[in-house]
């Protein structure tokens, strides 16, 4: 082709995918031009100036018109057989590195490391990385978890999911617990503001000024949050905070109320006074199943936006962050919305049990 090459035809529907190729943030750079190439190319500008305006050589512009010419817009994104970098690690190789990351332990040490796994397998920690990368694993990672041994667990777990995705009429559906013991520190040297270029600073040591114990509820269907912090964390205060949430909701609105097996909710002064007022109805969750309740997400984002890097000269202070942090969040409250199903968590269980019997 010439200056006077011909204009390509282009249809609406390849014209629009081009244009969208070339304007999206996550496009490939080289797919990016290859599509600006043929653009230009229907409206007509020579082959030269298409190369200019571009960064590439004319006859990279010849080359990928007449692949569009020949093949449609899918042979822009399609590399021929025989271009890109060599495969330098054969598979065979590829296959025991990864077997080895799943099967075996290097010496001294919990787990593998790219350098410790690079240096048995005389490559490059690159090359370890890239593998694991693209096999999915994480030696360096473990998670931790529970498998809760409540003979009544599918009752309960059955009886909770269906209080969160089918909750009953006339009634509202609380989420329940106590966030006890939370310190009010205090860094023993003045931190550094953040800065560009440079993160904020905190000492890793603190003086202590006492504790409070924090009951929470966290209204299901809207997301707002009743608490209030005590001294202690007893039965006493959890009858105060019920009475709290007797009057804080219309008497004829039956509470729902999701909490854990903690010995507090379950003392006979606790029986006898939900005995004299019926509109309560407490779901225990499983024991060890404490992500079933959707406060404990609530509480996760109380200690990453507030606790976590507070400053606190005292309980006082302590108690009024909290408070401010309970009234930002009912001013826009955003609900949790629970979405797995009883028989997707079951079976996932069941997973879990049947590997760890094998294991053990």
């Amino acid at each position: 082709m010439n200056h006077s090459a011909k204009r390509l035809v282009l249809c609406d529907e390849d014209r629009d995918v081009l244009e969208s190729w070339v304007s999206a943030h996550n496009t490939p750079q080289a797919l990016a031009w290859r599509a600006q190439i043929v653009l230009h190319a229907a409206e007509g500008m020579a082959n030269t100036h298409i190369a200019e305006s571009i960064g590439v050589t004319v006859v990279t512009v010849r080359e990928w018109r007449k692949r569009f010419e020949a093949e449609g817009i899918g042979s822009l994104s399609q590399i021929k057989s025989g271009r890109g970098r060599k495969r330098v690690i054969d598979a065979a190789k590829v296959k025991q590195i990864i077997h080895d990351t799943l099967h075996t332990l290097p010496k001294g040490a919990t787990h593998w490391s790219c350098r410790s796994m690079a240096d048995r397998h005389e490559v490059s920690p690159a090359t370890i990385q890239r593998i694991w990368d693209a096999h999915g694993l994480q030696p360096h990672r473990v998670e931790t978890f529970k498998l809760s041994k409540d003979p009544e667990f599918v009752d309960k777990l059955t009886d909770i999911v269906g209080l969160y995705m089918n909750p009953p009429d006339k009634a509202v559906v609380i989420c329940m617990d106590e966030k006890s013991q939370i310190q009010a520190l205090d860094r023993t040297q003045p931190g550094l503001p953040m800065k560009k270029g440079r993160c904020g600073t905190m000492t890793h040591d603190y003086k202590r000024h006492g504790t409070t114990s924090l009951f929470a509820a966290l209204n299901v269907l809207d997301g707002t949050v009743i608490g209030n912090c005590y001294e202690r964390h007893r039965h006493q205060e959890f009858l105060k905070f019920l009475r709290q949430l007797d009057r804080a909701f219309p008497k004829r609105k039956a509470l729902h109320l999701i909490l854990d097996n903690y010995g507090t909710h379950k003392h006979p002064n606790v029986k006898a006074w939900l005995k004299k007022h019926p509109r309560f109805h407490l779901h225990f969750t499983p024991t060890s199943c404490s992500w079933l309740n959707l406060i404990e997400q609530w509480f996760g984002q109380l200690t990453d936006k507030q606790l976590r890097r507070g400053v606190f000269m005292s309980v006082a202070e302590l108690v009024d962050a909290i408070k401010q942090f309970i009234d930002a969040n009912n001013e826009n409250p955003k609900p949790f919305i629970w979405t797995a199903k009883v028989e997707n968590i079951i079976k996932k269980v069941g997973k879990c049990k049947a590997i760890l019997e094998t294991v053990h």
